[in-house]
């Protein structure tokens, strides 16, 4: 759980990679959710309940959830197909347009780029986290950004200027503690 802390303290936060993570942070509305879960039959019992929780919690108590898996989907291939999963989860659930999920993992990887690209590292984090939003929040705070649009080049931009030593800099300190 440092790990993440400090990832959101560091990276999210601390750089901007997520203008609107801020104040979720400090209003203390982020669920942390450890899975347990070992195989994907029991990941999807977890997701759907962490669904269903954050749909019937009130949004200042609860605006987003964190369910991190440290315990499988190590390869970012085996995560990106159980995002398919996830997603139909939603659609089952009847949430469509109320929430979505944001991914990250450690080798996160976008379409079309190098393993190694430093655009990736946007969506890199210490553990495969599947991040559950409410479309409501979402909207409210693109509303009240200036160019929402620009944040993704912007944070390629970040990324390019930090490097790679740069990133694992942030982090050295969590990782000889590991």
């Amino acid at each position: 759980m440092t790990a993440i802390k400090v990832w959101l303290e560091r990276a999210v936060i601390g750089l901007n990679l997520c203008p609107f993570a801020k104040s979720v942070y400090v209003k203390n509305q982020i669920r942390y959710v450890v899975s347990t879960s070992r195989d994907t039959d029991a990941l999807a019992l977890e997701f759907e309940k962490e669904l269903q929780l954050l749909k019937e919690s009130d949004a200042e108590e609860i605006d987003t959830t964190l369910l991190i898996v440290p315990h499988m989907l190590h390869d970012f291939f085996d995560y990106n197909d159980f995002l398919d999963v996830a997603d139909m989860q939603i659609d089952i659930s009847g949430l469509r347009g109320e929430i979505q999920i944001a991914s990250f993992h450690p080798d996160y990887q976008f379409a079309d780029t190098d393993r190694d690209d430093i655009a990736n590292f946007t969506n890199r984090a210490p553990y495969p986290i599947l991040h559950l939003l409410r479309e409501s929040s979402i909207d409210r705070a693109v509303s009240a950004f200036p160019e929402p649009e620009s944040i993704f080049e912007k944070n390629i931009a970040i990324m390019e200027a930090l490097g790679v030593h740069g990133w694992q800099q942030l982090f050295s300190a969590v990782n000889q503690q590991k």
